[in-house]
């Protein structure tokens, strides 16, 4: 269990506790805080306090961390679509609505689960939670993913990510109708001050840029597609809200009044990466899934 130590300044005298300890582990919620206040987890001067406690210059607040819970991940038939493999890397077709990994709450039927029963080798660097997984597209995504099969070629593409050289291109059907062709977002992202569990362009957030060109026009709608520069949190679903622009679907960052089509509307569709042992460029393409293209042939419709 980790133990941390905060003392409380000047600055923070009188502010609220679980709003206060945020910025001390970068994932926390003010949920998840006050569940650690509840379990006695938290202590300021070494005794409980409610979760609206108020601070006081000079309070020490200690802080228990539970390690994490080690859970054993089984391997799963889920019949995945592999676009690509040989014995350095595979490319893999996720479908919409699977989570990439498991994780609490998650813990089969995720992409993770499928690649272990249809892939013999996978990379052991990002744990056993997160084997062969180099990068993650958002579960209502579908689309491609990269995926290492050996510790140097996992090194090879997240090199590749840093550096930007990656390819990924991405279909997202949009809110409003966007009058000029093409475009580019250059704004920072970071956690959203008024919701931990969200991202929103901020200040202080980490550079992010992405680019995009208009496909097609419907009307109150328009079809883009988007190519990713940085590779942030929810970066498209983000920037195109900012632009006031949403995503068609999204639930999390769309209009109240969207489409009921099961999470946003957002496709990977172009995925290409230098090869980790040949140096040769690889590209992939997949079509859009059936639904999206249904969608599409409906606001042709109307």
């Amino acid at each position: 269990m980790k133990e941390i130590e905060v003392i409380i300044t000047r600055e923070q005298n009188r502010e609220r506790l679980d709003k206060l300890l945020l910025p001390v582990e970068a994932d926390w919620s003010r949920t998840q805080i006050q569940n650690l206040m509840k379990q006695e987890l938290i202590l300021v001067n070494g005794e409980a306090v409610k979760s609206n406690y108020k601070a006081s210059e000079g309070d020490v607040i200690t802080i228990k961390i539970p390690d994490p819970e080690v859970y054993d991940i089984e391997a799963e038939d889920l019949q995945l679509e592999i676009v690509y493999e040989d014995a350095d890397v595979a490319v893999i077709n996720k479908p919409k609505g699977m989570v990439v990994h498991p994780a609490p709450g998650h813990l089969t039927g995720t992409l993770v689960n499928g690649l272990m029963h249809q892939i013999k080798d996978l990379s052991g660097i990002n744990g056993i939670m997160r084997p062969g997984i180099v990068h993650r597209i958002d579960k209502d995504t579908s689309g491609l993913l990269m995926v290492a099969k050996n510790d140097k070629a996992h090194q090879s593409l997240v090199d590749q990510l840093v550096a930007k050289s990656v390819t990924r291109k991405y279909t997202a059907l949009v809110h409003g109708h966007i009058a000029h062709d093409k475009g580019t977002v250059d704004a920072p992202i970071g956690r959203d001050t008024r919701d931990r569990q969200s991202m929103n362009v901020v200040d202080k957030g980490k550079h992010a840029v992405t680019h995009f060109e208009v496909r097609e026009r419907f009307g109150a709608y328009t079809l883009v597609e988007c190519r990713l520069e940085t590779g942030r949190t929810h970066q498209i679903r983000v920037h195109m809200k900012f632009i006031g622009h949403p995503l068609v679907g999204d639930p999390k960052y769309g209009q109240k009044k969207t489409m009921d089509i099961g999470g946003q509307a957002l496709h990977a569709g172009v995925l290409g990466f230098i090869h980790p042992s040949s140096g040769e460029y690889l590209e992939f393409e997949v079509p859009l899934p059936e639904p999206f293209e249904q969608l599409l042939s409906e606001l042709k419709k109307n």
